[in-house]
């Protein structure tokens, strides 16, 4: 079986976000696997107008078509979600709105109040609408790591209970982008 194509969305845009931090250490964590090719793509990268927006501007148009086009080149996401009011960012929102995710699986990697688990609550409501599968393991990064990795210097992968949270998260992540993989090819096949 051919591996599976997996995006890491940086799901922040907001200056001095910890949002790089958990999309390198899960994209590092993935890229070990043999099932898995992944790709980080920041939402920095595709500026683009709010979905229904009357006044966007050619080129945030445009944008809006380059993500959508390279989503389809995906099986499977995994989203860092910022947790800002209980709830996962708007531009990540948008980016969301804007994409194409059906029968796709997605899993997530919260930080923020709670491990960002608001958020991914949030998240995982908003992609049953989106026609997608939300993997049942989330990885939640609590205040503790938080400040571990900006304060003293540490690094997610020094966090044993994050590392298996993600195993699991990946494990997850690629069962369901396999089956849901072989039942997108009968379905364009028919």
């Amino acid at each position: 079986m051919s591996k599976l194509k997996i995006a890491v969305i940086v799901g922040s845009t907001r200056i001095g976000r910890f949002a790089e931090h958990p999309a390198k250490w899960i994209a590092a964590i993935a890229a070990e696997r043999q099932d898995i090719e992944v790709q980080v793509l920041d939402l920095l990268d595709y500026p683009m107008h709010f979905f229904g927006e009357q006044r966007a501007t050619t080129a945030e148009s445009e944008t809006a078509e380059r993500w959508k086009k390279k989503l389809r080149e995906f099986d499977g996401f995994i989203f860092t979600a910022a947790e800002y009011n209980h709830a996962p960012t708007a531009v990540l929102k948008n980016a969301i709105d804007l994409g194409e995710f059906i029968h796709k699986p997605v899993g997530f990697v919260g930080y923020g109040g709670v491990g960002g688990a608001r958020a991914v609550e949030h998240l995982r409501l908003i992609f049953v609408e989106m026609g997608a599968a939300s993997v049942k393991t989330g990885v939640h990064i609590a205040l503790g790591e938080y400040l571990g990795v900006l304060k003293e210097g540490k690094s997610l992968s020094d966090y044993a209970h994050l590392n298996e949270a993600a195993k699991n998260q990946l494990d997850q992540l690629t069962w369901w982008g396999n089956a849901l993989k072989a039942a997108r090819s009968v379905v364009t096949a028919s």
